[in-house]
């Protein structure tokens, strides 16, 4: 009976990735919409670097924690304001999304050696979508995975049925990310993760929520989820 390494190896491997902080950077366009929902509603704004530190959930998780003590009535008013704020933003073309260099160098180099590519993010499906749409990225990936289709991270659900979809086992699985939320997600899947180091959450958090490396840049990125899976594979073998 094959080793579930074997069958790893002949599996597809998956590389799935977080999109804010990781792909694009979005912080900018996430600080002044959240900052505009709040002050649509009279509240005073939270500082940049607390609305830096929940990108990655899905909104309503976001907010819970930016206003623990609204009521969910007016958390749920709140998401509304984001979301027309952030759609009215991105409309106007004051502030955008920018890929962080070399992010698609490195898509194209995973998928020249096989590797199949997914997305699991907090955005909802009208945010990723738009994203994609205007980076032409639609066709590159296998799966995507939104906080409005299945629960939020930390929750394994979004890269369980990413693998689903694909066909891909666990131990030939990498979620790469920027957040503690990223890293705990996959380990939750019992996947291995890769942090990023540009992004929203610091390299000694990432490592404390249990990423298996970090890279400094995307250049970086195919070595490191090689090594992370053959690291995986070598450890299952009889």
């Amino acid at each position: 009976m094959d080793s579930l390494a074997d069958a790893a190896r002949r599996g597809p491997r998956l590389a799935v990735f977080d999109m804010d902080g990781t792909l694009v950077d979005s912080q900018h366009m996430i600080v002044a919409a959240m900052g505009a929902a709040f002050a649509a509603m009279d509240l005073e704004p939270p500082p940049g670097g607390d609305i830096r530190r929940v990108v990655g959930l899905s909104l309503g998780a976001a907010i819970g924690r930016l206003a623990p003590n609204v009521d969910v009535g007016r958390r749920e008013m709140l998401e509304d304001h984001y979301k027309n704020a952030f759609a009215a933003l991105r409309e106007a073309g004051e502030m955008s999304e920018m890929p962080f260099d070399g992010a698609f160098a490195a898509l194209d180099a995973l998928s020249e050696a096989g590797w199949v590519l997914g997305i699991a993010t907090g955005k909802s499906v009208r945010g990723l979508n738009a994203i994609l749409e205007r980076f032409a990225l639609a066709g590159r990936f296998a799966t995507l995975q939104t906080a409005d289709t299945n629960p939020g991270k930390p929750a394994p659900d979004m890269l369980r049925q990413a693998m689903i979809e694909t066909g891909a086992q666990p131990m030939a699985t990498v979620m790469i990310g920027d957040t503690s939320f990223d890293m705990e997600m996959a380990r939750n899947a019992r996947v291995p993760a890769l942090g990023v180091g540009w992004g929203y959450h610091g390299p000694a958090e990432l490592l404390a929520a249990g990423a298996a490396d970090i890279i400094d840049a995307f250049g970086d990125l195919p070595p490191a989820v090689e090594g992370i899976i053959q690291g995986r594979a070598g450890k299952a073998a009889p």
